[in-house]
């Protein structure tokens, strides 16, 4: 019976007990913060910047196109001459055996209808 009872109190004692253990203190996060408080940074001299920034000079102003003092006769000229033409390469026939190169849409699609030639092949 003895046993009984203390078996209780256990229980009661046990039902009791908070499970939420009092909040303590962090001494390394309250030294820091103590200390963040306290900082107070190093005041910087008013001249600090001398020699380390460069003076602003603004660039040097472009100069406006200036038009050509007589317009009307190069512009004259310019319509007068012809434009040139690349010199097109001269290509071998060699090297396009069978093609007709620069004759046009109708030499190339006639190409491409004509029959193929078989190679003969030696036994």
């Amino acid at each position: 019976m003895l046993s009984m009872n203390f078996l209780r109190q256990a229980v009661r004692s046990a039902r009791s007990f908070s499970t939420t253990s009092i909040a303590r203190k962090d001494l390394v996060q309250d030294l820091y913060v103590k200390e963040l408080k306290a900082y107070k940074p190093p005041v910087a001299a008013k001249d600090a910047h001398v020699g380390v920034v460069k003076n602003f000079s603004l660039p040097a102003v472009p100069k406006p196109p200036t038009l050509p003092v007589d317009l009307a006769a190069e512009l004259t000229a310019y319509d007068a001459t012809e434009p040139t033409k690349a010199e097109a390469e001269v290509t071998s026939s060699t090297v396009h055996a069978g093609e007709d190169v620069g004759k046009g849409a109708d030499a190339f699609l006639g190409f491409l209808e004509a029959d193929v030639k078989q190679a003969e092949v030696h036994h």
